[in-house]
């Protein structure tokens, strides 16, 4: 034996190897730790297993043995196959499994030659620097995931589905009130879209601070009437624009307090109405080539016309409606009481932030027809959803829809008031001046996640597609998309209109679920099969869980049932914890009913699928495009004594939240048995990433005609996205949550914003390739309008952030044009 041989075992180990053992040591007990709980559970045993091999590695690398090494490369060759079988060929899968287990492997083989019995310098060198190309190459192959084959273009004569044509304006939210957002536009196009620059930025000045800060969310699309954009600010100022410069023109201010701002909205949009034509009444000639219909778009009074002959209508946080002459945002005095119209008389004790009007109302027959939002999970007896119109001249009550009060609408007698409680909607509304019908779609009642006292009424109108008769009030038909709902799946998409081939009058509904529906919008008729499934029962009321829900059969943006496989994280210890608590969860697909032992799993969450954006078409090449969410919520209801202590109450008289927050999110559900702890879209709170792995939201391009997929991709980069809240500034796409719609042109684009990212797009909607960003001062959470003011064409949004989607808030309205030539 040499004398090299005698001294080695006994030689000092330096202290960088002991780190990494230490290191190593740490992360091997947490996994086994875990994995064997995993395992009892009924879970992965990688984990376990792994987490032994890498204590053993540590121990003799912490004593300077080679062995140490070895181990590890042996733990990391039997990872590799484990993570490919896992993962299949999705490579955002693969980052939880191979990232930090490969950034351990360059570690141990730096420290390797400083081992006993050493692998050489080179070799070391090697490994370390093969650990770090094998890592760069799984993030390219992230970033150059793509879109599902896309099958050829559709001949535009094949569509054949007649359409309102807004001409060069966007007079109302949808585009119509019949919510196509497509606009004839073609001045931008997949050619040249990439010259598009900022032509110029306004501001609304409303950036309110104190009572609503923190609940901020800028949601507006204006309109754009002649030459003249009219829009709302977050707390309802009413502004117009010059469409040429964004130069402000005027602003009104109804005084709205930040008491009133509710959870997680504000105002989307306003609406313009046009008064019937009177001695003191001239018109211009259109809005620059738009026709002339009330509920649609409103022809442009000439600078002399009365006070008035044109008024921009709004919904307030506080629940009035506002109606202010186009010309002079001056309040018109023929409407209501000063121009506003309190819409809680007669709804009994309410309390700020309770009901507000988010959403614009739509005109149907001369009558303006508006929901509210009550806000979720506060209290059993909540203020009513009853549905009201109001003469659009005199804002008199012409109707009020309470599904308490079957075959009333009118006023409550004296001493009475609309029914508590009842579901209300929320969204935006779309308007039928062919058969004077209005489409609602509904919400659910008052409290989302109790149904044992619920009426019959409730039942039959809760998440339903109610058509009603906009002169009278009276329903028409209902189309509901779930039986008593305790899913908070109610209805959040406005539904489009259209006219198919062979002129059957269709419309379309989007639901937060994910299943696309189409109707027969004279009758409520499915026009394509609704299957009835059966769903999993059980839960805290077993009695009231229906045995089937209605499934589309025509399209649905749905993905298959969890596994315990999808879940993800950074790195494998929390991909491990969100595997225990998937294990924990009840959790038996769709439809899972809520649980108070234990948590379980909603998939999709209450912002799955489709939700207030909604969905824009294509009627040349009879496609619709759909942006969409597909995220889990992990939910437990919360026995009444636990919620009195822990201070969940509901809001109160002067707007204050209580111990509870709503959206489910600690919400107080006063009055049932149970409060609701939602965590939504099942976020870690060890880093805050969501428990499931990407995409959490895509965009999809389906055949109107057969429901089939033409395309379908994720939607949004991880630039602005990261653990605990920071923006890693990683540009590739994963697939980020989204809330705000898009608008198709004739040009063969979609222009399309709210994903977290900042990020305003422009897609081929041919490929679904985007082709076209540019990032915005803020969240774009709000839906895309365009427009074309003296020739040249204009993209517009708000891009004014929304504290729920956790993006910059803003007040900055951005303007996009081609260069003047």
């Amino acid at each position: 034996m040499n004398s090299s041989e005698q001294t080695a075992p006994h030689r000092k180990v330096s202290i960088l190897p002991r780190i990494v053992a230490i290191l190593i040591g740490l992360i091997g007990a947490t996994l086994f730790a875990g994995g064997i709980w995993l395992a009892i559970l009924g879970g992965s045993l990688y984990y376990g297993l792994t987490g032994a091999a890498l204590l053993a590695s540590a121990y003799f690398i912490f004593r300077g043995k080679a062995l140490g090494a070895w181990i590890y490369v042996g733990i990391y060759m039997v990872t590799v196959p484990w993570a490919l079988w896992e993962s299949g060929n999705d490579p955002w899968a693969l980052v939880p499994r191979l990232v930090g287990p490969t950034v351990l492997l360059a570690l141990v083989a730096l420290v390797s030659p400083r081992l006993y019995r050493p692998t050489r310098w080179p070799v070391a060198l090697a490994g370390a620097g093969g650990a770090v190309v094998f890592l760069a190459v799984a993030l390219w192959v992230a970033s150059a995931s793509g879109p599902d084959p896309v099958r050829g273009e559709l001949p535009i004569a094949q569509a054949g589905i007649e359409f309102e044509d807004v001409g060069v304006d966007w007079p109302a939210w949808g585009g119509t009130h019949s919510g196509q957002r497509y606009s004839q536009l073609d001045q931008i196009t997949p050619a040249n879209v990439g010259g598009l620059k900022r032509a110029w930025i306004a501001h609304t000045g409303d950036l309110p601070l104190g009572a609503g800060e923190g609940k901020y969310a800028p949601e507006t699309t204006p309109l754009k009437i002649g030459d003249r954009l009219y829009l709302c600010s977050a707390m309802n100022i009413l502004i117009a624009l010059d469409a040429q410069t964004g130069a402000e023109i005027w602003r009104h201010d109804p005084q709205v307090s930040t008491a009133a701002i509710p959870y997680s909205a504000s105002c989307r949009g306003v609406t313009a109405y046009t008064r019937p034509l009177d001695s003191g009444t001239q018109l211009s000639g259109g809005a620059q080539g738009s026709p002339s219909q009330n509920g649609g778009a409103p022809l442009v009074p000439s600078r002399a016309a009365a006070n008035c002959a044109m008024r921009i209508i709004e919904g307030t946080l506080d629940g009035r409606l506002i109606a202010v002459d186009a010309e002079t945002g001056r309040p018109c005095a023929d409407f209501g009481v000063n121009g506003e119209v309190d819409i809680k008389e007669g709804m009994g004790q309410t309390y700020p932030g309770m009901v507000a009007i988010t959403a614009p109302p739509v005109i149907v027959r001369g009558n303006i027809v508006t929901g509210h939002q009550v806000l979720d999970g506060q209290r059993n007896s909540a203020p009513s959803g009853v549905i009201q119109a109001f003469d659009a001249v005199t804002g008199e009550r012409a109707w009020a829809w309470d599904m308490g009060r079957p075959g009333e609408f009118g006023e409550p007698a004296p001493g009475e008031q609309f029914t508590r409680g009842t579901p209300n909607m929320w969204t935006t509304a779309s308007a039928d001046e062919e058969f004077g019908l209005v489409y609602l779609p509904m919400g659910n009642s008052a409290v989302d996640y109790w149904s044992s006292d619920r009426s019959p009424q409730e039942n039959e109108f809760s998440t339903a597609l109610v058509a009603l008769d906009g002169e009278t009030g009276e329903p028409r038909w209902r189309f509901q998309t779930v039986y008593k709902d305790v899913w908070d799946y109610d209805l959040g998409s406005q539904a489009t209109l259209v006219d198919l081939p062979g002129g059957t009058p269709a419309i379309i509904l989007p639901s937060k679920q994910g299943e696309i529906y189409i109707l027969d919008r004279r009758t409520g008729r499915p026009l394509h099969t609704v299957i009835e499934r059966a769903v999993p029962q059980g839960g805290v009321e077993p009695a009231e869980r229906t045995a089937t829900q209605p499934y589309s059969g025509f399209a649905t943006l749905r993905r298959p049932s969890l596994e315990e496989r999808d879940m993800w994280g950074m790195t494998p210890i929390d991909q491990m914890i969100c595997r225990i608590q998937y294990r924990q969860s009840a959790y038996d697909g769709y439809y899972t009913p809520p649980t108070s032992d234990r948590r379980w799993i909603q998939y999709p969450g209450y912002n799955g699928g489709s939700d207030w954006g909604s969905v824009a078409i294509d009627p040349r090449r009879g496609v619709i495009y759909a942006n969409y969410n597909d995220m889990p919520n992990h939910n437990r209801l919360v026995p009444r004594a636990v919620a009195d202590e822990k201070g969940w109450e509901p809001r109160g008289p002067q707007g204050n939240q209580g111990g509870g927050g709503s959206e489910g999110e600690g919400s107080p559900q006063t009055g049932t048995p149970f409060a609701i702890d939602v965590n939504a879209g099942w976020r870690l709170g060890l880093t805050g990433l969501l428990c499931k792995e990407p995409p959490y939201g895509g965009i999809r391009a389906i055949d109107m005609s057969s429901g089939e997929t033409l395309w379908d991709r994720p939607f949004g980069s991880a630039r602005a996205n990261g653990p605990w809240g920071l923006a890693l500034g990683i540009p590739f796409t994963i697939g980020t949550p989204n809330n705000g719609g898009g608008v198709v042109t004739a040009g063969g684009l979609l222009f399309i914003a709210a994903t977290t990212d900042n990020l305003i797009r422009a897609i081929d909607v041919e490929t679904g390739e985007t082709v076209w960003t540019d990032v915005l001062p803020g969240g774009g959470q709000a839906n895309v309008m365009t427009y074309s003011q003296d020739g040249r064409q204009y993209v517009v949004v708000m891009a004014g952030g929304h504290h729920f989607m956790k993006t910059p808030v803003s007040d900055a309205i951005v303007a996009y044009a081609l260069p003047w030539n």
